[in-house]
């Protein structure tokens, strides 16, 4: 057994325990991301702090420091704060569709107006349905989970904010919201027939949606990823214009500060959705796939410290967060190599962006707490309500 495993359970509280048993490496890791990202927006802007480095690497620097002290919150109080905080950011998510406080930006009817402030609930809603499904599966048994007629509420948690969010309309988060809670449904047991059964259902509703369900931008979106060629100067050219810029990078790439896709603006959005473009640019292949790298070691950092939980609530609520954090990278870098639609999902931490940013960090200050608490057991049931 290691050293902290013999750790007695009071000395487990201690401040210094605490500190000692974060995962650094994991840290670290997070750390490199956000430097690279805050190199390449000092870059696209010609060796200038502004508009973007700056508030991109303080916002880190802030966010660091809030991650590492929600780290050593007890999951307890993330148990108890689920429901409630599940609660308020539906309730959110609702007045952006039926109250005037919505407001429109980029096409999309997804940002609350509340006058000295304005948010993206949306970002939010997906750390709230985590916590809010591990709740639920913590509380109900591996037959409940597996195949049962109680599995319409866990549904109904991903379908009403996964609805909502696809109609303001706003394809990206309402995508992330349904796959992450469809992968946490899966780690929790769900029956392979009810996985059969929705993945048959899904391959059969895409192309009636797609024709008659969506907005005629996002069709249009749709169809010039089967065929981006077809309108080069128009819908086509966001991806065509990314893949230039991924594929003139070749080994090596044009070296730091000399990428002309970005440098002379042809590549669109190169702040945020097309970063990734960016860095293949300028760092080639070598400097693409070491940043992917570090994006796999995060990924499995997390899922590692998920599985040591000794609580099932710690093990889903980890489990959802990097979950959560994979489809925001595998939907970008599919959607920058011409794989998958644009649909507006950053690079965590590497793109421009502060509810982005906010998200991924109180998702692993999630990680990091079940990490410090791994030992913590939650009674079965609603006694911790």
């Amino acid at each position: 057994m290691t050293a902290s495993a013999l750790t007695r359970p009071g000395e487990r509280d201690r401040l210094s325990t605490k500190i000692a048993e974060l995962d650094w490496r994991l840290i670290g890791l997070l750390c490199v991301v956000a430097g690279v990202g805050t190199a390449m927006l000092y870059s696209i802007t010609g060796g200038h702090w502004q508009p973007w480095a700056a508030k991109h690497i303080i916002r880190f620097g802030a966010l660091l420091i809030v991650m590492l002290g929600l780290a050593m919150v007890h999951p307890k109080w993330w148990f108890r704060a689920a429901y409630p905080l599940y609660g308020v950011l539906l309730f959110l998510v609702l007045l952006i569709e039926f109250t005037p406080l919505g407001y429109t930006a980029g096409g999309a009817k997804n940002w609350l107006n509340l006058g000295f402030i304005r948010i993206q609930p949306a970002e939010f809603m997906k750390i709230g349905l985590v916590l809010a499904l591990a709740r639920w599966y913590h509380s109900h048994t591996a037959k409940e989970a597996s195949w049962s007629w109680k599995l319409v509420f866990p549904a109904a948690m991903v379908g009403l904010p996964f609805i909502l969010v696809a109609k303001q309309p706003d394809l990206g988060s309402a995508m992330v919201i349904g796959l992450t809670g469809a992968v946490v449904m899966f780690m929790a047991g769900l029956s392979w027939r009810i996985i059969a059964a929705c993945g048959a259902a899904a391959v059969a509703i895409i192309p009636p949606f797609v024709m008659f369900g969506m907005h005629e931008y996002q069709r249009n979106r749709v169809l010039t990823f089967l065929s981006p060629e077809s309108d080069p100067s128009g819908t086509g050219y966001n991806i065509i214009q990314s893949k230039i810029a991924l594929g003139s990078g070749g080994l090596m790439g044009k070296g730091y500060g000399l990428g002309s896709q970005s440098q002379l603006e042809f590549l669109p959005e190169r702040h945020t959705d097309f970063i990734f473009s960016t860095v293949a640019e300028e760092f080639g292949f070598v400097g693409s796939f070491a940043l992917l790298a570090c994006y796999v070691a995060i990924i499995l950092i997390a899922l590692r410290i998920a599985s040591l939980s000794h609580s099932h609530f710690g093990r889903l609520a980890a489990a959802g967060m990097t979950a959560y954090f994979a489809l925001f990278v595998l939907i970008n870098g599919a959607m920058v190599m011409g794989l998958a639609p644009v649909v507006g999902v950053p690079m965590p931490l590497l793109s421009y962006g502060g509810s982005s940013m906010m998200t991924v960090m109180f998702g692993f200050a999630l990680v990091l707490a079940t990490r410090v608490h791994r030992y913590a057991e939650l009674p079965k049931g609603h006694s911790l309500f």
